[in-house]
């Protein structure tokens, strides 16, 4: 198999804006690591595959379409061909206007705030196609490891009010080993289910929370390598224990040092030199809500909800449509030995723990986060339940919601498509 490999900085100028916690109230105050994007780039005769990895909270639709076409007109790449995943850091910059109603910027702020967003379309439009000109022939292997440090947040919460709730997770990280001709460790990619969110709203220094440290701890335990991670369905999985920059420094060494075992392992599997791979999107609706409702949110003492009801009346009052959100799945076949789902926004765990039950021979990783990030996409069970990943999350996100009930069967029933359409 050809592979490309690249990587550019996109660690936004100081101070900047940050994003994924509401109660910020300040720029940043400095930079403890840098962020990256990277481009993998798989090649065969027949197909090609480009990964693209972020050390963000998520790219907005705008971002994601807008790099998708770039890279279409510039090497002919398909959309079905090209994957985003973001490792969700709370603590990197705003990408305008994902989550925007957290923050409120005077039209100085604002030019800011926009025009790294469109640094960061050139940036990624950038690392794909240096990565795709530096294409050599390796061999891909994968293998799976595992760490323990993400719990069931709703669980967690839960029990403290006396209540009892499920709580399951998935402490599965796939790997991926590529190896040049020479023998040499040129790529790593590995995946988790775990919010990034060790640092919390007091922390005001740029960075990508533990995949940040792991990543990093990777490429230097194999200087050789360039570390990918690919986030997986985290929306109501937390690291624990939280709070300091030491805990993410561990929880990334924990996680690293479980990627580099077995790397240097003979648990490996070769891929096939196969690649193939489906791109679709499906309608999710939400529940109705009248306009009366956002009437009367717009006198709440609760700035983020007036700002929502701001957002849902000018829609309302527009014609535009907000009874769904046209949703984007996508799957990634390589060889007969890995298979990857990509779901967009913040996927609960439900979602990877059915789909590896439901389909156990076929060696399944569930990616969350992938494509865009518009929401928190809950399970039947999360819906059922309520609380902040099934309703209240929505009013950050400037979202109508929450989503209707069947959500989770739409969403099976587009990834057993996408299964059957990638064999």
């Amino acid at each position: 198999m050809q592979v490309g490999i690249a990587k550019i900085n996109i660690t936004p100028k100081s101070p900047a804006f940050m994003t994924g916690y509401a109660n910020r109230d300040k720029p940043s105050e400095g930079v403890l690591h840098d962020l990256w994007a990277k481009a993998l780039v798989l090649s065969n005769k027949e197909e090609k595959m480009i990964i693209v990895t972020t050390d963000l909270l998520g790219l907005s639709h705008q971002v994601s379409v807008e790099v998708a076409e770039k890279i279409q007109a510039k090497l002919g790449i398909e959309r079905r061909q090209l994957m985003f995943n973001s490792s969700h850091t709370h603590s990197g910059p705003m990408i305008w206007p994902s989550l925007s109603v957290i923050s409120e910027y005077s039209p100085a702020d604002q030019k800011i705030v926009s025009e790294y967003t469109q640094v960061l379309v050139d940036k990624l439009v950038t690392v794909i196609i240096n990565a795709y000109e530096r294409q050599e022939p390796m061999q891909v292997s994968v293998g799976h490891t595992s760490a323990d440090f993400a719990i069931n947040r709703r669980a967690l919460a839960a029990q403290k009010n006396g209540i009892n709730l499920p709580g399951p997770i998935d402490h599965d990280v796939p790997v991926l080993k590529f190896m040049n001709s020479s023998g040499e460790i040129k790529a790593v990619l590995f995946g988790y289910a775990c919010h990034n969110t060790t640092l919390m709203g007091n922390n005001y220094l740029i960075n990508g929370d533990y995949a940040g440290f792991a990543q990093l701890e990777i490429e230097k335990k194999i200087p050789s390598a360039t570390a990918f991670f690919i986030l997986g369905c985290a929306g109501d999985q937390n690291p624990e224990p939280r709070g300091t920059v030491e805990l993410a420094t561990k929880h990334g060494n924990t996680l690293a040092d479980q990627v580099v075992t077995l790397v240097h392992s003979k648990d490996l599997k070769p891929i096939k030199n196969e690649l193939q791979s489906y791109f679709s999107t499906i309608p999710l609706k939400f529940k109705k809500v009248p306009a009366a409702d956002y009437q009367k949110d717009l006198q709440s003492s609760d700035k983020f909800i007036q700002r929502r009801a701001k957002l849902m009346l000018e829609a309302y009052n527009k014609g535009w449509n907000t009874e769904n959100y046209s949703y984007p799945i996508q799957g990634i076949r390589l060889g007969n030995e890995f298979r990857m789902i990509a779901l967009g926004g913040e996927v609960v765990v439900d979602y990877s723990l059915r789909t590896k039950k439901e389909f156990p021979g076929k060696n399944i990783f569930v990616a969350g986060y992938s494509n865009e990030v518009m929401c928190y996409i809950p399970s039947e069970r999360v819906l059922k339940e309520g609380g902040y990943e099934a309703d209240s999350s929505m009013i950050y996100y400037g979202m109508p919601g929450p989503f209707e009930n069947g959500i989770e069967e739409k969403i099976m029933a587009a990834i057993y498509q996408t299964l059957k359409k990638i064999k």
